[in-house]
């Protein structure tokens, strides 16, 4: 990675730091993200409500379960808006090869099981190693990170966990006067109207919020990044002048 071709003004950055510089990308490049991200977030959206007829949860769990796929789109975007580029959905299109399908496997499976995902996936999606070399990559982009990703991800856990009480609360707040829905009734006798209602909101949660947790894993990747080959230069700076 050539650091002076980012867009991003890259300095010595905590973590964090670099996730809010993340969660700022995300938000100056939306209209690029938003429309890419809907391109993938759709047809997921719609097997998850196929499913339906086999389980009251299984549009829920179907969802929850494709996010590291999702995160592909979401990443492919940020990579070129990192060098200043805009993205269409006609060069997600073209790329779809690279975004989608590699690594298919890796990403519907143990990869929904990491919980520092979206600060690893840069390295799966974009360095372009094999599989045999990825987990020492992995493990030198994480290493004394591990902590700082996992609070990134538990934030925007909680973040979730609120957006979608705050949508689902709205049965509520909307409801006619004296006519408010008691929530063990809804919960037991109408359960099927009830978990489609948490449903729906959990789907728009993620529908908003899951490009900023993206983003952020992803800013906090290129300061990693940054990191280790100043570091790396500055290695060769040493051995140079040591003779």
């Amino acid at each position: 990675m050539r650091i002076d071709t980012l867009a991003l003004r890259m300095r010595p950055r905590s973590p964090l730091e670099a996730a809010d510089l993340g969660a700022r990308l995300c938000q100056t490049t939306a209209r690029s993200v938003y429309f890419c991200y809907a391109v993938a977030y759709l047809p997921v959206l719609a097997l998850a409500l196929a499913s339906f007829e086999i389980a009251a949860w299984a549009p829920g769990a179907f969802l929850f379960w494709s996010k590291p796929w999702l995160d592909r789109t979401v990443v492919f975007v940020l990579s070129r808006a990192a060098f200043g580029q805009a993205t269409t959905v006609g060069d997600l299109w073209r790329a779809q090869g690279a975004v989608w399908w590699r690594h298919f496997w890796l990403t519907w499976t143990w990869r929904r099981l990491s919980p520092w995902r979206a600060f690893t996936q840069p390295v799966y999606q974009l360095e372009g190693l094999s599989l045999w070399r990825i987990g020492r990559r992995v493990k030198q982009i994480k290493s004394r990170k591990r902590g700082s990703a996992l609070l990134m991800m538990l934030a925007f856990l909680f973040a979730e966990i609120c957006l979608v009480l705050t949508i689902l609360s709205l049965l509520w707040w909307f409801a006619p006067p004296n006519e408010a829905p008691d929530l063990l009734t809804m919960m037991f006798e109408g359960a099927t109207f009830f978990t489609g209602a948490a449903f729906a909101s959990y789907a728009i949660a993620v529908a908003f919020l899951h490009p900023f947790y993206v983003a952020a894993g992803f800013a906090m990747y290129l300061n990693r990044r940054a990191e280790l080959e100043a570091w790396d230069v500055e290695q060769e700076l040493r051995r140079a002048f040591a003779t």
